[in-house]
């Protein structure tokens, strides 16, 4: 019988947390492997937490080992093999984009610096809280034990955004909808690609097209489609007046269960990676790639033609990136 795997999510009292940790322990993530939550959050929340811990108690998980609620980080991170870092400072009204990093500085700082001390040196860890490809930029800088290809950024809700956006106009299941891939930075720069996406159906017959083949309408996978996949957080804020849970809890279970258990053959996944200067993007940056997975590894995927309107669309989100890494190294050394 294998160990359980201890499994740390940060924020857990907030509403990601709450949708996530449903999933986490229901086995959506690990399959029937038994896991050990623990759940962090700042000490004004542990009361709420208690409350979380008594539901997770109630759901008589037969996947779930233990929970153990904390608002300690070396508690928090010790020993574990998987982290969804979902605890962050929310960009409020007024604040620049330095401000926010400021913020979200000293959280992602002493998170990893608890890691670098407490953690499996295997632990593999995905930051959801934005800004998320700087914020895990940070995080590993004060984890230096940890290798960086531990480190990635959630850009996983964006592509299930786009499949779903896609298969709405097709007609067909958004599971239908394969290797869309995210470029760049989980903001209103990044460039959902459909150019190398396929659509597989099995019934009535087993079929494949290609997405600009099913579509027929270059124009809107270059327009509307674009903008829709990089403004539809801030559409579900105004609709909801919240912004999304449920679906970005999805997607962080999405992301860590392809790292953990691999991508099928023939699909890859997008993930914020650091940039190994792959597709001519800058070195250091947490950039989103195409990937595969495999072994609880991941690699980027090579080889993709990259026309004129990707290019210039994937050096916008970069330049972006360089400038926010910049930015918050900057603001480290204050």
């Amino acid at each position: 019988m294998s160990d359980p795997l201890k499994v740390v999510v940060t924020g857990a009292a907030g509403q990601i947390g709450y949708s996530i940790l449903y999933m986490i322990a229901s086995g959506a993530v690990f399959g029937d492997r038994k896991i050990i939550l623990h759940l962090l959050d700042i000490a004004p929340c542990m009361g709420a937490v208690g409350g979380v811990v008594m539901e997770l108690d109630d759901c008589a998980f037969p996947t779930l080992a233990g929970v153990v609620p904390t608002d300690d980080p070396a508690v928090a991170f010790n020993d574990v093999d998987a982290a969804f870092l979902i605890g962050a400072f929310p960009r409020k009204q007024g604040m620049e984009r330095k401000d926010l990093l400021a913020a979200n500085i000293k959280i992602f700082k002493a998170q990893g610096a608890a890691m670098d001390k407490y953690a499996k040196k295997s632990v593999k860890v995905l930051v959801v809280g934005n800004p998320a490809n700087t914020n895990a930029l940070i995080c590993s800088k004060y984890a230096p034990s940890i290798p960086k290809e531990n480190f990635s950024a959630m850009t996983r809700l964006d592509q299930n955004r786009a499949k779903s956006q896609i298969a709405e106009r097709v007609g067909v299941n958004a599971n239908d909808v394969k290797n869309v891939i995210i470029w760049g930075n989980h903001s209103s720069t990044q460039f959902p690609d459909a150019k190398h996406a396929f659509i597989k159906k099995e019934f009535p017959r087993a079929t494949t097209t290609t997405v600009r083949e099913a579509l027929q309408n270059d124009q809107w996978l270059q327009g509307e489609f674009i903008t829709t996949v990089q403004k539809r957080g801030a559409a579900v804020i105004a609709a909801r007046k919240l912004s999304s849970a449920m679906s970005a809890a999805k997607a962080a279970c999405d992301h860590m269960r392809d790292w953990f258990m691999g991508t099928a053959p023939g699909e890859f996944t997008s993930m914020g990676v650091f940039s190994d200067g792959s597709y001519n993007v800058p070195k250091g940056i947490m950039y989103s790639y195409p990937v595969t997975c495999k072994n609880g590894k991941w690699t980027i995927q090579y080889g993709l033609i990259i026309d004129n309107f990707a290019r210039s669309k994937m050096d916008e989100t970069a330049a972006e990136l360089v400038q926010e890494r910049e930015e918050a190294l900057a603001l480290c050394q204050d």
